[in-house]
C-alpha cells in the first residue's frame, strides 16, 4: 500500500507553516483522529494537519495497525515496534515532502499505538519531528537516550488499556534523562480523547508556535 493511502487530510493550507501528523491506534481507522484534527486546524489555520493512516490493515480484522499485537509481550513489543519504526519514518517524511514541511515545524500526536510509535521515534538518531504529543501511549522500552524535541504526555487515570503509570514511568524516565518533557494525567479519563485532553493538546501547540 502506498504511504499515503487512506490518509485523510484535514487541512492543506496553500503554504503551510507547521505541519500536524496524526497516528491513530490499533484497529482504528483515520477518521478517529479527524475531529481533533479539525480542531488544531481551526486553531491554525497556518498548519497542514493529516490523519495518517498506518500502511498495514489490521490483523484484528478492521482498522489499521502500526506493529501487530496479536500474542504482544512486555519482551517483544520493543522488537515489534523496531520492525515497524522505518514505515513510520517513512510515512512523516512522505508527508513533509508532499507539504514542503520540515523536520524543525513538524508535531507528532499520537493515540495508543500512534503515540507508541510516536514516542519511540524520539529514540532515533536521526529528529524527525520538532515535538510530540502522546495521548494514551507510553514508551515500548525505557527511554535510552534524551529526546532532540519536547515531549508531552496526556493521559486518563481510568485508562484499562494502557495504564497511566506508564505515562508516569516515561516522565520519570524522561526527567531523569535530563529531558524536556509534560505530564497531565486527567482524573476519570478513559482510553479516550476528551475536550479536556484536546484542551491541553491545543494549548502545548499554540506554546510551541509562539
Amino acid at each position: 500500500m502506498s504511504l499515503m493511502t487512506h490518509s485523510l487530510p484535514v487541512h492543506t493550507p496553500p503554504s503551510p507553516k507547521h505541519l500536524v501528523l496524526l497516528f491513530h491506534g490499533v484497529g482504528a481507522l483515520p477518521q478517529n483522529m479527524v475531529t481533533l484534527g479539525q480542531t488544531i486546524a481551526e486553531a491554525d489555520p497556518q498548519a497542514a494537519v493529516i490523519s495518517v493512516a498506518s500502511p498495514d490493515p489490521s490483523e484484528t480484522g478492521g482498522g489499521f495497525q502500526w506493529f501487530p499485537v496479536r500474542g504482544v509481550t512486555e519482551d517483544d513489543r520493543p522488537a515489534r515496534v523496531a520492525a515497524a519504526m522505518p514505515g513510520f519514518v517513512a510515512c512523516v517524511q512522505a508527508w513533509q515532502a508532499k507539504t514542503g514541511v520540515d523536520a524543525h515545524a513538524t508535531t507528532l500526536i499520537g493515540f495508543s499505538q500512534g503515540a507508541i510509535m510516536a514516542l519511540e521515534s524520539t529514540q532515533l538518531p536521526e529528529t524527525i519531528a520538532a515535538r510530540v504529543i502522546s495521548l494514551s501511549g507510553r514508551f515500548a522500552a525505557p527511554p535510552r537516550v534524551v529526546p532532540a524535541c519536547p515531549i508531552h504526555l496526556i493521559h486518563g487515570d481510568a485508562d484499562p488499556i494502557i495504564a497511566a503509570a506508564h505515562a508516569q514511568r516515561a516522565y520519570d524516565d524522561l526527567m531523569a534523562l535530563g529531558a524536556h518533557v509534560t505530564l497531565d494525567i486527567l482524573p476519570g479519563l478513559t482510553h479516550t480523547i476528551d475536550s479536556a485532553a484536546t484542551r491541553l493538546v491545543l494549548g502545548y501547540l499554540k506554546r510551541s508556535a509562539a
